[in-house]
């Protein structure tokens, strides 16, 4: 999504839930000696000035065999080639965004941010949904972020990934409220991580900015189905038991989902070792608690709810940072190319971390470019 003023989102984000007590992680992820790689630059590599890297990459096994990466923007065009190292983009349009006035239709800026198949041939998608009120004429204050109202909808593919359509019912999560409601500050649920399996059940992270009962955090969520939206339900600290219903259709309040920790800011990505722990990377603006220098931080965890202290994994500055100019990491990605599964939510020793690199012009953003860098994954005593 754009990162301009908008995304003081991560701000309202940035201090994350109190520290978790030190775990002795049994999977330690390092950089690996090698060069950084460029995967897709923007203003080169695109069909159109709008295909920027602005989401966490996605990619999965189409049934042809080849491999389909979504990593851009609400234009949504897919990267396709046989394998991650050879992707071109696709310069047919997989979803479109309408900035369509009626929030209820959910046809703003729509990003595809989530992705899972089971046969290459039928994907469902989770989508983060923007609605800008600011630029419909439908915002009581002046500012554009507190106009902002995002929710997370549901859209599947027949076509291998190569068109999507809404599903019904739609909303997966958002605010119990319409987007006219508490106006002032950005609402709702943004930046789902990907759908990553453990073999019983789908789950997927969203970051939720809170309202009145409802801290703000990343919340799971979970499905037995993922190609039926009905299905998914979040965690409320004791169950998946929270369905988010449509708020222009259905006035219930549901209960508050119980944000994870150790993350305070959207997850990028969760992936399972060959030993069975799992990782999950996002960034930090650092500063303060856990998280004291900006970066890329990482976590494991056995089970998916109980996760270890963050570690820092790349440190460097983050479009987070207040100060301007420099380069900026954002939108990270565990993907493995040998071991990563038809979704690519499994790794080996040598994963990749796919990050997008953001040149700053003073305090405006730049030149972009998809990057990724090898990683070395080991295994230390457990917790």
């Amino acid at each position: 999504m754009p990162i301009d003023a908008r995304l003081r989102l991560a701000l309202a984000l940035a201090l994350t839930a109190a520290s978790l007590p030190a775990l002795a992680a049994d999977l330690v992820a390092k950089l690996a000696p090698g060069a950084l790689e460029v995967v897709f630059r923007s203003g080169v590599d695109g069909c159109a000035p709008i295909d920027i890297p602005d989401v966490n990459p996605r990619a999965f096994h189409a049934s042809d065999g080849t491999v389909a990466m979504f990593a851009l923007h609400y234009v949504n065009r897919a990267l396709r080639g046989p394998d991650l190292s050879h992707l071109k983009i696709d310069c047919d349009v997989a979803l479109d965004s309408g900035f369509d006035l009626d929030p209820a239709h959910y046809n703003d800026r729509r990003y595809l941010a989530a992705t899972w198949t089971d046969d290459g041939q039928r994907v469902a998608a989770l989508a983060h949904q923007e609605y800008h009120a600011d630029e419909h004429g439908r915002c009581s204050v002046a500012t554009t972020l507190g106009c902002w109202f995002n929710s997370i909808i549901a859209f599947s593919s027949r076509d291998g990934g190569h068109s999507f359509a809404m599903d019904r019912p739609a909303v997966v999560a958002s605010a119990p409220f319409p987007q006219n409601e508490q106006q002032g500050r950005h609402r709702g649920f943004f930046n789902p991580s990907n759908i990553f399996s453990d073999g019983q059940y789908e789950y997927v992270f969203a970051a939720t900015t809170g309202w009145d009962g409802q801290p703000y955090g990343a919340c799971l969520f979970r499905a037995s189905n993922p190609f039926d939206s009905a299905d998914w339900r979040a965690w409320d600290g004791a169950q998946f038991s929270i369905r988010y219903a449509d708020p222009y259709v259905d006035k219930s309040r549901p209960k508050p989902c119980a944000p994870i920790a150790p993350f305070g800011l959207p997850v990028g990505s969760v992936t399972r070792s060959n030993n069975g722990r799992w990782l999950a990377v996002w960034v930090a603006a650092g500063g303060a608690g856990a998280e004291p220098i900006a970066g890329i931080y990482s976590a494991t965890s056995g089970d998916v709810l109980h996760w270890s202290a963050p570690r820092l994994l790349l440190a460097g500055k983050v479009i987070l940072d207040p100060g301007c100019g420099g380069d900026a990491l954002a939108y990270p990605s565990i993907l493995d190319e040998a071991e990563g599964g038809r979704n690519f939510d499994h790794m080996g020793d040598a994963p990749w971390l796919y990050y997008t690199s953001i040149s700053m012009n003073g305090c405006e953003t730049g030149a972009r470019a998809l990057t990724r860098r090898r990683l070395a994954i080991t295994s230390g005593a457990r917790p």
